[in-house]
């Protein structure tokens, strides 16, 4: 994990095996600056792909499902991110971990984050708490802290 928004994947098959970067389409987390949030949106996307093998936490398998653009401006894939019958994606949104944020042309699953954001918001779950909210979204606490 490198943060609540983008992952390292491994690709055995493809020869040579090779890692790349994925940021996860639709979405933003807190900067991991950003405290607690941005650690607490990467630590739940760890454990929403993890899995005990012979008492041992290893990351599991996912699923890439890519839309209009292939790769943002940092060359990063970018996908919606399935890990057995969950949209990660939407469920970090879901649980307040994230929020939703369209960019056009990738909008395939716009209205499931909305109304994930939406749900998480009357919830008060994660960065919707009313009792430690987020106060900045990520992006006005990037242009407040270069």
């Amino acid at each position: 994990m490198v943060s609540g928004q983008t992952i390292e994947v491994f690709n055995p098959k493809q020869q040579p095996p090779v890692m790349r970067r994925v940021r996860l389409i639709g979405i933003e987390t807190p900067d991991l600056k950003q405290q607690p949030w941005g650690k607490a949106a990467k630590e739940r996307l760890e454990a929403m792909v993890s899995e005990v093998v012979d008492t041992q936490q290893v990351l599991g398998q996912v699923a890439l499902e890519q839309d209009a653009q292939p790769e943002d401006t940092f060359g990063r894939t970018l996908a919606y991110v399935w890990h057995d019958d969950t949209l990660l994606n939407e469920e970090l949104v879901k649980e307040g971990y994230a929020l939703a944020s369209p960019k056009s042309p990738n909008n395939k699953y716009d209205t499931r984050l909305n109304r994930a954001q939406e749900y998480a918001r009357i919830m008060g779950y994660g960065i919707w708490q009313p009792e430690k909210p987020l106060r900045l979204t990520p992006k006005e606490f990037r242009l407040q802290n270069p």
